[in-house]
């Protein structure tokens, strides 16, 4: 293998990476396949799912007032960007925007999970599609679709008239591409809010549908993957209405089962073609693992470094070797950090190179997305930490090395992420730079479990009531639902239309079922699963929009206290006002982070299923969560250092969802004699959350968790983890499905972590209500023994 430019370093951090990266790890071919006892006013022990952190498309635009479908579903509407609701333009371009045609003769092709990418699929295509026929893109991000747009513009082919159709739309040209375009790039959020609402002005286009394109289908999962499975359902009854009856082409690098996960996102039958020609040089593969420094944190526990600090670090290191580098970030803010960490470092060696360095996540306007897309490409950007916006965004060729901090959640980013250095066949460099958590520790420590494991299946519920309901209304609105209608939309579409009818969301007559509304039926559904209105972060000085927020997200992120980070400039945020939805920030630098504490209470709604392991029961079911965040941490950025807490006053929220809990009988727990159950069980709670995203499509944002040592519905010591999002996302029940080799992986992790009483490497999560207390290690491990005693091998 040639040298790679990461090899000449020689900073002090490169020098102890350097051992790690002489083992040549090669880059995978993925085939395309609690009642707390200790006072009146006691909570539950529990670790809250705050809301989603990845980062997707969002938008500036404002969606309409949202209307909930209650009570058995809560969607609210929001215009995450992607979308947008449809308007009429004034006038209709006589010609084509420049900027937005090229040409293509679309061609036939086959349905498939392939390993190669959509563009390259179009241009395969070309030589043999009929003439009149048309093509619809469809990718997760506006950063991808924009991408492949430059790249068919590139092929200089004559007769494809290729048009991006999202948020960044001008108005003025929307009218253009519905008339003209052949090749529509546009992604699942526009086509839920727009096209299919007003199919009848793309009728045109929808007749002639020959092929749809769904990139990077493996993004489609948990509760956006439902989402988009109905969506995708709609657009084929509505292409029926004209005649059409597209083929579908999925691709993806990192799948597992790709038929089976590409006929659950469409609904079809699906022949998967997974001969990987893709190029890739070698790649060197570290593990990191930050050192721990001598603070102690909550109940004297020791501290690691902070994977943000170490990977600012090591961004700067490279940036000063010219090595260019994403660095991927879990958080908006975390993206924030990673990038100013890394300009200060620059700033004490060699100041002009911390222009070089940049942020980029979804929440920034449009233009300045653009501009930063177009320093990357020409080198301009040498670092740039991002959030996982750009994990399936522009190509960037050069790219010689990615640096993840934190486990990403699965495998399949793991991969997609790493794989953005080499794409032009060069040698690369990847490292993981592990979080101080239960997850990421065990994977430093258990290489076997990322490397020669196949990828993750996709985990998605289309059936999800909280899920169906609002595309049924929106596809009503679109064309009356018929009886043959109800095969397409899943089995228990035929059970909801009668409670949809008696709630007046929907009329039945002979012929079928009919909106009858005067509001917008896709309106109910954001189909991103976060609801609500966006959060708009305004700089109160100056009236500047500095970006938006997911209602969700806001009680976490933009509570009054939080700091706030745009681009390298820090805020703290003064007011979080929800009522009209916007926070609003003043300038300054504090040398600490904030994170937000909440404490959940559950209650069992009805248990689905339920094994024996013993006198030890796992059980599955639906659950009612009501959470609440009632402060936030303060923790100087570079250290970890606890500096102090604060309390909030914000209201509770509550969701009906699904989760897997587990119980140990009277007996068992009378064995155990005077142990701390509440600290055992809370332990075990923590690290279990910590473990579960290694077996379900998810991240420990996805879930959350409540332990006690006698809930009031069981009588018994029990913990639940549980989907944080409402109705349900898969993943509790993939927990459910996984169970003993979750739990022993969790008995592992805990087993295997070095400190003595517990840390957040095992046992402590940042998110406790409970302020991480009681906590009880070796408790939580004669827990895990006596639940497993009896549970079934692995496989």
């Amino acid at each position: 293998m040639r040298k790679g430019p990461w090899q000449e370093l020689t900073g002090p951090w490169i020098a102890e990476l350097k051992p790690i990266l002489d083992r040549r790890v090669p880059m995978p071919r993925q085939n395309a396949e609690d009642a707390r006892p200790h006072g009146e006013n006691a909570r539950p022990h529990s670790e809250n799912a705050p809301g989603p952190e990845p980062e997707q498309a969002q938008t500036q635009a404002q969606a309409p007032t949202a209307q909930a479908l209650a009570p058995a579903t809560a969607r609210r509407a929001t215009d995450r960007g992607n979308g947008g609701t449809e308007s009429t333009p004034s006038g209709t371009p006589s010609e084509p925007p420049a900027s937005r045609v090229v040409g293509i003769r679309p061609t036939s092709a086959i349905s498939a999970a392939s390993a190669a990418s959509a563009r390259r699929i179009g241009a395969k295509a070309k030589d043999s599609l009929r003439p009149d026929g048309t093509i619809l893109y469809l990718s997760p991000t506006k950063a991808l679709a924009a991408d492949q747009l430059r790249a068919l513009r590139d092929l200089h082919l004559t007769r494809m008239r290729a048009a991006t159709f999202d948020g960044d739309t001008p108005r003025d040209e929307r009218d253009w591409v519905r008339q003209h375009a052949n090749y529509v790039l546009t992604n699942p959020d526009m086509l839920h809010r727009s096209i299919l609402p007003s199919h009848s002005r793309w009728a045109s286009f929808l007749r002639r549908l020959r092929y749809v394109v769904v990139d990077e289908a493996h993004g489609y999962r948990g509760v956006f993957g439902s989402h988009v499975a109905q969506v995708l359902r709609r657009l084929r009854r509505v292409c029926a209405k004209y005649g059409a009856e597209p083929v579908f082409i999925l691709a993806s690098a990192t799948t597992s089962e790709p038929a089976t996960a590409a006929s659950r996102l469409t609904g079809l039958d699906v022949v998967a073609v997974s001969d990987d020609a893709s190029p890739r040089g070698s790649a060197t593969f570290a593990l990191w693992e930050p050192p721990l420094t001598d603070l102690r944190g909550e109940r004297g526990a020791p501290i690691r470094r902070t994977a943000t600090a170490e990977t600012g670090d090591l961004l700067a290191d490279l940036v000063v070797e010219g090595v260019q580098t994403l660095a991927f970030v879990r958080s908006r803010r975390g993206a924030e950090s990673v990038a100013l960490g890394a300009k200060r470092a620059l700033d004490e060696v060699a100041p002009p190179l911390a222009e070089q360095v940049a942020a980029y996540r979804a929440g920034y306007l449009p233009e300045e997305r653009r501009a930063l897309e177009a320093s990357l490409r020409s080198r301009e950007l040498v670092g740039l930490a991002t959030t996982n916006a750009l994990e399936l965004g522009v190509d960037v060729s050069g790219l010689d090395a990615v640096v993840v901090c934190g486990w990403p959640g699965t495998r399949a980013s793991l991969w997609q992420q790493a794989g953005r250095a080499g794409r032009s066949g060069q040698d690369a460099l990847a490292v993981l730079v592990a979080r101080d958590d239960p997850l990421d520790t065990f994977l430093v420590h258990h290489p076997e479990a990322i490397f020669g494991t196949p990828v993750e299946s996709t985990v998605l519920d289309p059936d999800n009531p909280y899920v169906l309901e609002p595309h049924l209304c929106a596809a009503a609105s679109e064309l009356p639902l018929t009886d043959a209608d109800l095969a397409l939309f899943g089995p228990t579409t035929a059970d909801l239309l009668p409670d949809l009818v008696r709630r007046g969301f929907l009329r039945h007559r002979p012929s079928g079922w009919y909106w009858t509304r005067r509001d917008k039926a896709a309106d109910l559904a954001d189909i991103r699963g976060a609801g609500g209105a966006p959060i708009q972060v305004v700089e109160a000085a100056t009236g500047r929009l500095l970006g938006t927020v997911d209602e969700a997200a806001s009680h976490t992120t933009v509570h009054e206290g939080a700091v706030y980070i745009h681009q390298g400039e820090s805020f703290i945020v003064q007011t979080l006002d929800l009522d009209d939805s916007v926070a609003l920030v003043e300038a300054a630098e504090p040398d600490y982070s904030t994170t937000a504490r909440d404490v959940t209470d559950i209650s069992i709604v009805e248990r689905l299923r339920s094994t024996a392991w013993g006198e030890a029961t796992l059980c599955f079911g639906t659950v009612e969560v009501t959470r609440q965040v009632v402060a936030y941490q303060m923790r100087r950025t570079q250290t970890g250092e606890m500096l102090g807490e604060k309390p909030l006053d914000l209201p509770a929220r509550t969701l009906r969802t699904r989760a897997v809990w587990w119980t140990l009988s009277p007996d068992q727990v009378e064995a155990f004699g005077d142990m701390d159950l509440a600290g055992a069980a809370h332990a075990a709670e923590h690290a279990s959350i910590g473990l579960l995203p290694l077996f379900a499509t998810c991240d420990r944002w996805d879930i959350g968790g409540v332990s006690t040592a006698v809930h009031p519905d069981t009588g018994l010591l029990t913990v639940f983890v549980y989907d944080g999002h409402e109705g349900g996302a898969g993943f509790a029940e993939r927990g459910y499905s996984d169970a003993a080799e979750w739990l022993r992986a969790t008995q592992n992790a805990i087993k295997s972590c070095e400190c003595e009483s517990g840390c957040p490497s095992c046992i402590q999560s940042p998110k406790c209500g409970n302020g991480n207390d009681p906590l009880d290690k070796q408790g939580a491990l004669t827990l895990l023994a006596e639940l497993l005693r009896h549970a079934p091998p692995s496989s």
